[in-house]
Order: C-alpha cells, then sequence, then structure tokens
C-alpha cells in the first residue's frame, strides 16, 4: 500500500515537473523570437540611418550622426541579450543587413574623405 502511494505521488510531481519545463521552454522560446526580431530590426534601423546620413543633403548632419552612435550602442545592448537567448536566429536576413551595411559602408567612405 505505501508502495502505490509512494508511486501515486512520484507519478503526479514528474507530470507537474514535465508540465512545468514545457511551459519555461515556450517562453524562452518566444523570448528568444522576439529578441532576434528586435535586433534584426534595430540592424536594420541602424542601416537605414547609415545610408540616410551619407546622401549629399544629410552629409555631416549632427543630429543623424547621433541617431547613428545610439543605434549601434542599442544594438550591443541587445546583441548581449540575444547571445544569451541564441535560440532562434533568421542567419540569412542577418548576412542580407551585413551585406547591405557593408556596401553601404564602401559607399560612404569616399564622402567622408572628400569632406575632410
Amino acid at each position: 500500500m505505501t508502495v502505490y502511494i509512494c508511486l501515486s505521488i512520484s507519478l503526479i510531481f514528474n507530470i507537474f515537473i514535465l508540465w512545468y519545463l514545457t511551459t519555461v521552454l515556450r517562453k524562452l522560446l518566444y523570448v528568444s523570437e522576439n529578441i532576434s526580431d528586435l535586433y534584426l530590426l534595430l540592424k536594420s534601423f541602424n542601416v537605414f540611418v547609415s545610408s540616410l546620413y551619407s546622401m549629399t543633403s544629410y552629409n555631416g548632419e549632427p543630429i543623424i550622426q547621433e541617431l547613428m552612435v545610439r543605434v549601434r550602442e542599442i544594438l550591443i545592448e541587445v546583441e548581449n541579450f540575444r547571445d544569451v537567448f541564441a535560440l532562434t536566429i533568421d542567419e540569412e536576413l542577418e548576412e542580407e543587413l551585413d551585406a547591405a551595411k557593408e556596401a553601404q559602408e564602401e559607399n560612404e567612405k569616399p564622402l567622408l574623405h572628400a569632406s575632410s
């Protein structure tokens, strides 16, 4: 009789632990997806602001330059969180953004040298 009671309690406890782990893992996956999406959104915004800054009508604008600095700081912080929750990363989109950023930086360098 005591064995059946212990087995029943163990079974109930194991079911509770399984339910709890499933709930926590779902929340972790949700947070991971959202942090990854936030990072990619900020990265694309950084590329946009950089391209805006390199336009001839906005080249050298201090407000846009400050905005670029702030966005980079936020990207670094979000990247730190993303490294912790790196379960869902859209590597293809991230590579596209990196390529766009590199191409934009190549176009920006002559403008910076010409204005110096």
